[in-house]
């Protein structure tokens, strides 16, 4: 699959660029990014073929990979899907449900195959125990911790679009990733804010079960991590630690694209899915702003 990559950032030079280069069932055809300086010296890091016309990048590949800021990146969907690439996309999808919802319905008239990369989807201890724990049913309630140290360390991740956003929409992604495919539909979120960045939801499941999370990049380093616990029928559960970084894991994020463009049986983490992150984001987004519970 001749892949192109959108975006020469640091996510897209510490790991996009990399996997593609190395991936056995990939051939890294091309760069294109807002600043083509950059994507001419990415690309000539990885003998890739850097482009200035997005169009043509387009025109020459069967897929792309996607490393920009959110706003960016799904009007870019919107772009390559009518062009008739497979999308392999980061999280968050979009930053306003119509931008997400446009660049399903692109995808879905294309006939192309998606994948959002919520990176703990892609990890294999994490995915086994999602799958499992979706399977047992019967959970009570559920939480999830996603506590990053972005603005309180020297991180090239302090982006503006992060600024903007914070950790509801850079880190929010992941903890939804886990409690969506195991408790089921949000129906009500609540959202309150913490110190910093932070911000705290409660949200109701259509299964009955309820969830919270804590969000945060302005967590101190020595308290950044990750984690999720159920409490349920079946006892006391956590998410298992990942044992490889977001290379590996991006790797099967590309042999998961691959498969869905090649049976065209769309992959849990695809832009629908994404979708549906984007919708609980907006709606924990206009909590805040009401100092109420939302209902979806």
């Amino acid at each position: 699959m001749r892949f192109g990559l959108l975006g020469t950032g640091p996510w897209a030079t510490a790991v996009h660029a990399p996997v593609l280069h190395a991936h056995p069932g990939v051939e890294f055809a091309g760069v294109w990014g807002r600043r083509p300086e950059a994507a001419a010296e990415l690309a000539g890091r990885f003998d890739a073929r850097p482009y200035e016309d997005l169009d043509a990048l387009l025109a020459e590949v069967d897929a792309v990979a996607v490393a920009l800021p959110p706003a960016v990146q799904s009007r870019l969907a919107v772009r390559a899907a009518e062009a008739g690439c497979h999308l392999l996309l980061d999280k968050p999808l979009a930053i306003t449900v119509p931008d997400a919802r446009a660049a399903v319905e692109a995808a879905e008239a294309a006939r192309v195959a998606s994948v959002v990369f919520f990176t703990t989807r892609f990890g294999v201890e994490q995915s086994a125990w999602i799958d499992e724990q979706a399977a047992v049913g019967g959970w009570f309630t559920g939480r999830a911790d996603w506590l990053g140290a972005v603005f309180t360390s020297d991180s090239p991740f302090a982006t503006p679009w992060r600024r903007e956003k914070g950790a509801l929409w850079d880190v929010g992604p992941h903890a939804l990733s886990v409690l969506l495919p195991v408790l089921g539909e949000i129906a009500s979120v609540t959202a309150v804010r913490g110190p910093g960045d932070t911000v705290h939801l409660v949200c109701g499941h259509a299964s009955g079960a309820s969830s919270t999370a804590t969000l945060s990049l302005t967590a101190p380093p020595a308290a950044s991590g990750s984690t999720a616990e159920l409490r349920g029928a079946s006892g006391v559960t956590v998410l298992p630690e990942r044992n490889d970084g977001p290379a590996a894991a991006l790797h099967r994020a590309v042999d998961a694209l691959q498969q869905a463009a090649a049976t065209g049986i769309a992959h849990p983490c695809d832009a629908a899915f994404g979708l549906r992150v984007v919708e609980v984001l907006a709606a924990a987004e206009q909590s805040l702003d009401k100092g109420a519970a939302v209902l979806l």
